[in-house]
């Protein structure tokens, strides 16, 4: 492991109006982990995310990657040094085949948005898509429709088009959120096989069991700040933890990401 973190935000503070979503937050994620962030709805988790990159700019506060500042970089430049990431509410273009998706992906990397119009991809880019369809457990469904994936389809798909670009670090907004116990476990299973070929993640999710089982380490948020960062089992035990805001979700979290077709409920 590196002597500095992979990623680290540094003092961010970010305020909409008169809500500071952000306040001298500093997180770090250290290259080869799988780190988890977990808080309540509101104590700003999306909106570290979202700082980390480039979807909004800091008030004031420091970004950095592989030791390169990227405070005010845009959203396209940190995805070209390494930085992939989901979302809450998955992205992709639903009347789209699940191939056209990655075809997409995979032009946009290299050819910019007028690609975007191809969809045909050359022999190398059709290959390459069909083997993260098949790493990720839905090439089968690759000339559906991606509109007509269940959620954790969908959340699968999202994963397979950020590999395209070969991240570095991967940043997951709620991978487990309203996705059935089976794919579950199938995602968590990707997310280590993948940390084992040498990927960062940093994973934001609201599931306990899911969190505690997969993260090397964990960061809590409340009200805007990391108060604790350690192990699973540190964080399970430390009562700041639970006097301030989990309140005994760590036994049983009722979940609330989006409901999908293939099921609700974190656990």
């Amino acid at each position: 492991m590196s002597s500095a973190p992979l990623l680290l935000v540094d003092s961010a503070c970010k305020a909409f109006g008169g809500v500071q979503a952000l306040s001298e937050c500093s997180v770090g994620v250290e290259e080869g982990t799988i780190a988890g962030l977990i808080g309540p709805n509101g104590s700003g988790k999306t909106t570290l995310f979202n700082v980390a990159t480039g979807y909004e700019r800091v008030d004031r506060g420091e970004i950095y990657f592989s030791g390169r500042r990227i405070t005010r970089a845009s959203p396209d430049r940190v995805f070209a040094l390494g930085l992939g990431r989901t979302f809450q509410l998955t992205r992709i273009f639903s009347r789209l085949s699940v191939m056209e998706n990655m075809l997409v992906a995979s032009q946009a990397g290299r050819r910019g948005l007028r690609s975007l119009c191809t969809r045909a991809g050359s022999p190398g880019e059709r290959r390459r898509a069909l083997e993260l369809l098949e790493f990720v457990g839905i090439a089968r469904l690759a000339s559906k429709p991606a509109g007509s994936l269940s959620y954790g389809q969908r959340k699968l798909l999202e994963l397979a088009y950020v590999l395209v670009a070969d991240p570095a670090v991967i940043l997951l907004d709620e991978p487990a959120g309203g996705v059935n116990p089976s794919l579950i476990n199938h995602i968590a299973d990707r997310i280590r096989e993948l940390n084992r070929q040498g990927k960062t993640f940093f994973v934001v999710e609201h599931n306990m069991e899911f969190v505690m089982s997969l993260c090397h380490q964990v960061t809590v948020m409340h009200q805007g700040t990391a108060i604790l960062t350690g192990p699973p089992s540190t964080v399970r035990s430390d009562p700041r933890v639970l006097d301030a805001y989990l309140g005994g979700a760590l036994e049983e979290d009722p979940g609330d990401g989006p409901e999908g077709q293939d099921g609700a409920g974190s656990l």
